[in-house]
């Protein structure tokens, strides 16, 4: 084991250290999140959209699809989604004739398809209640006044519905930041967590190495909520507080 001097040196960059690979840990961590909230997005939008339709099979598939998603632990949901929807793509693309039979989906974006679409289980709920947040009239009275379903939601709806949704949101990209370690179990990715348990297994420093994966997450957190109050401040400006 190291001694208490040379602890910090074990965080140097390049080979004598294990800074290059924190820092790597991190960034794959920033972009992992980033693209799987896109995605969550995506999927929350549809949901909300399909629980609040009038099509009674829209409201039961947004139903079935929220209600599993969230009944489910998050990484037993991954492990299904990451190898059973990986091999089921695989599969229906090897079976339009487009692509040959060794065809592979890449690691990362198999990740960020199954975290994103957990994740849009939960911002689905987000969405909707922010939606509804919204008064009727304003829509009744967008309609009255000619506007097409998309002009709607692009002008009265989306703005407001963001207003609303911003404090949950907010939330869910926390955690989807947290989450993220998650994808350590499939072994493919050297994010925050992996990399802290690597160096840990190698050097012995376990407290230390697991200490300096909290300290990221912990920095990740702190910046995304100064980044949050700020994008907040700006979506709410001239709207009076209660």
């Amino acid at each position: 084991m190291a001694t208490q001097g040379s602890l910090w040196d074990l965080l140097a960059y390049g080979d004598t250290g294990w800074g290059d690979e924190f820092v790597e840990g991190a960034w794959l961590t920033i972009q992992l999140s980033a693209f799987s909230y896109a995605v969550g997005f995506s999927f929350g939008l549809l949901g909300a959209g399909a629980k609040l339709s009038h099509n009674k099979w829209l409201n039961r598939i947004g139903d079935v699809y929220t209600t599993i998603i969230r009944a489910l632990h998050e990484l037993l949901l991954l492990l299904i989604i990451y190898y059973s929807g990986t091999t089921a793509l695989r599969n229906l693309l090897v079976a339009t004739g487009l692509f040959s039979s060794d065809i592979e989906i890449p690691p990362f974006w198999a990740a960020v398809a199954s975290l994103g679409f957990i994740y849009g289980a939960y911002l689905t709920e987000v969405l909707r209640g922010a939606i509804l947040a919204i008064h009727k009239g304003q829509g009744e009275a967008a309609k009255a006044f000619g506007m097409s379903g998309a002009l709607r939601f692009r002008r009265i709806i989306f703005p407001q519905m963001i207003r609303f949704a911003i404090p949950g949101m907010g939330n869910q990209w926390l955690n989807i930041t947290k989450d993220s370690a998650l994808i350590s179990v499939l072994g493919a990715f050297r994010e925050i967590l992996l990399s802290g348990k690597i160096a840990a297994s190698e050097t012995k420093e376990y407290l230390f190495f697991y200490s300096i994966s909290a300290a990221l997450f912990l920095c990740i957190t702190i910046v995304s909520m100064l980044i949050l109050h700020r994008i907040e401040k700006r979506v709410t400006r001239g709207v009076r507080r209660a």
